[in-house]
């Protein structure tokens, strides 16, 4: 049985995760307004592995930004800090520091000067080339937003843009600021347009994506998506097919362009690129269901190159998704030589590693009588091969979902 004092001392122990909160603030009130307030998904890029804080009790670590220029604010509160001097020299973490060498030098430590800088938004504009601009009703509300492009060469933008990276720390998993010396890095930001009570143009920064510029032989270059992210506030309202969509009009109009690739895409992001491929293939001749029901062809994989610069290995999983949704799963035929058309694909690697192995179990054996490599049965590769179709036809499934949905809008 544990001791007063170390039973103490573990409820001075908080999640970071449940210490911090954002807020992406418009207006004064919004400090006092708990329902606009967000908190990471992460922090270990802080905090380490175990995303905790010791030696406080009720904390609460305040890192807000004004909504449009994303002037910052950090601070904390607590209603009591463990005393060293009575728990045998035992320290409580130190938190600002740690959070205040991942931001900019510019951040406001004080709430006052943080309120007065949020006139500055009364002013601020969009750095960059307008790409795109849409509306979306969000409870019989209309929203505009806009998506812009823009370089370092923008007066002003270096410095937004290495406030508005600093999200990616809370977001995306193994995540590192772009080098903004590098001017092959190209910078795509999303803002939601509104009109304050009296009726004067604001704008919301709402998310961005950053692409980076690699040479393709002979003379050609291969954008790749490196990060992408919407903030919690604006998730969910399908701005993120927006926002590929802007990024891939930039590109696809360029001959210069061989195609358009991605950054280890998370589940959620490979879903959304899914989605936007398949909607974009689905207006191509070689993409109709009399097409798909025959099988994935090379004219597929050509069109789908020359009119949006998507990558082969993209290609086929976008014939994938859109071959089951022009399939009748309740026409067993039918059914069945589309699962059989993915497993053959899904096989292929294992078909070569096996090929592989046998090599390398022939080469030992002609030094080493006893040595022997052994391969998974039939029926267990039967096994792993339908277990990974069953997983990648659930994604399928979702991709199409939202196509459907789509289009009884």
């Amino acid at each position: 049985m544990e001791d007063p004092a170390t039973a103490r001392l573990k409820t001075l122990v908080v999640c970071s995760n449940d210490a911090l909160e954002f807020k992406m603030v418009r207006s004064v009130d919004d400090l006092e307004n708990d329902e606009i307030t967000f908190r990471p998904e992460l922090s270990h890029q802080v905090f380490g592995d175990s995303e905790s804080i010791f030696g406080y009790r009720d904390l609460r670590v305040k890192l807000y930004y004004s909504a449009g220029c994303l002037e910052t604010y950090l601070g904390m509160t607590y209603s009591e800090k463990i005393n060293k001097t009575i728990y045998e020299g035992v320290e409580a973490d130190e938190v600002l520091p740690k959070i205040a060498e991942k931001l900019p030098p510019d951040v406001h430590n004080n709430l006052d000067a943080f309120i007065r800088s949020l006139k500055k938004d009364s002013t601020f504009r969009p750095h960059g080339e307008l790409l795109h601009s849409f509306s979306i009703n969000d409870e019989g509300c209309q929203r505009r937003f806009e998506v812009y492009k823009a370089d370092m060469t923008y007066k002003g933008f270096r410095e937004f843009q290495q406030r508005l990276q600093t999200f990616v720390l809370w977001y995306i998993d193994a995540a590192n600021f772009v080098d903004i010396d590098d001017d092959r890095w190209h910078y795509f930001n999303i803002f939601e347009r509104y009109n304050t009570a009296d009726g004067n143009v604001r704008y919301a920064a709402t998310g961005f994506a950053t692409v980076y510029q690699y040479y393709a032989y002979p003379h050609h270059t291969r954008p790749r998506i490196a990060q992408v992210l919407i903030l919690p506030p604006f998730q969910n309202m399908g701005l993120g097919a927006h926002l590929l969509h802007a990024i891939y009009c930039e590109y696809i109009g360029r001959n210069q362009v061989k195609d358009i690739t991605v950054e280890d895409p998370s589940v959620s992001f490979q879903r959304l690129r899914d989605y936007v491929d398949a909607m974009n293939c689905s207006t191509l001749p070689s993409f109709s269901r009399e097409c798909l029901l025959q099988g994935f062809r090379k004219a597929m994989a050509a069109e789908a190159k020359e009119k949006f610069k998507i990558n082969k290995k993209q290609i086929r999983r976008v014939y994938e998704i859109l071959r089951l949704r022009a399939t009748d799963v309740t026409n067993e035929q039918e059914y069945r030589e589309y699962r059989l058309n993915v497993k053959r694909r899904l096989n292929i690697p294992y078909r070569r590693e096996q090929n592989d192995i046998k090599k390398l179990e022939c080469a030992l054996r002609n030094v080493d009588k006893r040595a022997n490599i052994t391969l998974p049965t039939s029926e267990q590769r039967i096994q792993s091969l339908e277990k990974e179709y069953r997983s990648l036809e659930d994604e399928y499934k979702k991709v199409i979902k939202r196509l459907e949905d789509a289009e009884e809008l």
